[in-house]
């Protein structure tokens, strides 16, 4: 039974969604999971942004929040205490301070599901996250700090031992040789305790920034730069083969709808066709201009003819500006 991992323990799954992008992404996002995971035994849950750290109103709208209901999800209010709008990505950190101390898997919102989460071996004494990243962070500047001297930084200041996140097969100095995710998934297991060192280590990162990373930016990276830390004070680290599925035949990360479609899987495309088909859905999805033109215009369908998906760019800003001169760069 979904919902239940390989030793017999239930976890939920949970996303963020608030008034706009997300809460349609969200559409996506539960539908497609109750297509696939249809006895999922843990709790599906939306967490949704409160309080006066936004200066416009976040609350998901009645329409949406009707159709995530229908599809089995709760949706679960969180008080923005720290970041709010100065920094949207602080949700799923803040977030997990309304969720039970129990296992959970989290997931972007701008993600489709085309496969059972049974299949995938999840081990929460070994929190783990997406690999499906670029070396966007750090960028250390020439003949001063380096990837090293950045990242033992931190490591150090929380006392967790560095040399043992490195992976040694990659050069010193190389971005992949040092530990670090994308976080559009990650797992554990208890909530309440990794959102709490979550907190902790990313409110001291981007409130008393120590000196190696004074040259570097922490908008939007403050999330990814803190999960890794995170993830090995927990005893975790990089995903093995059981988790294989994530980032493949289970889930997909798709970021934004125009990239869905110029580039991954014909299931991840025929799933958001799927869900999004019936009158019901259509009526509210028809109001996101991106789903108006994408999805029920056909508009991605011909998109995704213009890309041959075994020769795509290798860094995802060549394919974004590919999108925008076909004029369908939509979010």
């Amino acid at each position: 039974m979904t919902g239940t991992a390989a030793s017999g323990q239930t976890y939920n799954v949970f996303c963020v969604a608030q008034a706009g992008r997300l809460e349609y992404e969200a559409i996506l996002f539960a539908l497609s999971f109750r297509k696939t995971n249809p006895d999922f035994a843990g709790r599906l849950l939306i967490a949704e942004p409160t309080g006066a750290r936004w200066s416009q109103p976040v609350r998901i709208s009645d329409p949406v929040r009707a159709l995530l209901t229908e599809a089995g999800a709760e949706i679960v209010p969180f008080e923005n205490k720290h970041f709010g709008e100065s920094y949207p990505y602080g949700n799923k950190i803040e977030a997990m301070t309304a969720l039970p101390a129990e296992p959970f898997v989290f997931f972007d919102t701008d993600t489709v599901f085309t496969g059972p989460l049974s299949s995938v071996g999840f081990d929460f004494a070994r929190p783990s996250a997406s690999m499906r990243r670029e070396g966007t962070w750090p960028e250390p500047p020439l003949y001063k700090v380096g990837y090293t001297e950045i990242w033992k930084s931190l490591y150090d200041h929380f006392g967790l031992d560095f040399e043992s996140s490195l992976d040694l097969s990659k050069p010193d100095e190389y971005w992949q040789r040092y530990l670090y995710f994308n976080a559009g998934w990650f797992f554990g297991a208890d909530a309440q305790a990794f959102g709490k060192r979550f907190m902790h280590y990313a409110h001291w990162i981007r409130w008393s920034t120590p000196d190696e990373l004074a040259s570097q930016s922490l908008d939007p990276w403050l999330d990814q730069i803190a999960l890794p830390l995170v993830i090995h004070s927990f005893g975790g680290g990089r995903p093995g083969p059981e988790l294989a599925g994530l980032d493949g035949a289970v889930s997909t990360h798709y970021r934004a709808l125009p990239l869905l479609y110029a580039r991954e899987s014909d299931a991840a495309v025929a799933m958001v066709e799927e869900v999004t088909a019936p009158n019901a859905v259509k009526k509210v999805l028809k109001t996101y201009l991106p789903a108006k033109k994408l999805i029920y215009q056909h508009k991605g369908q011909k998109l995704r003819r213009k890309f041959d998906r075994d020769a795509l760019p290798r860094r995802e800003q060549v394919l974004r500006n590919a999108i925008r001169r076909e004029g369908l760069w939509l979010r």
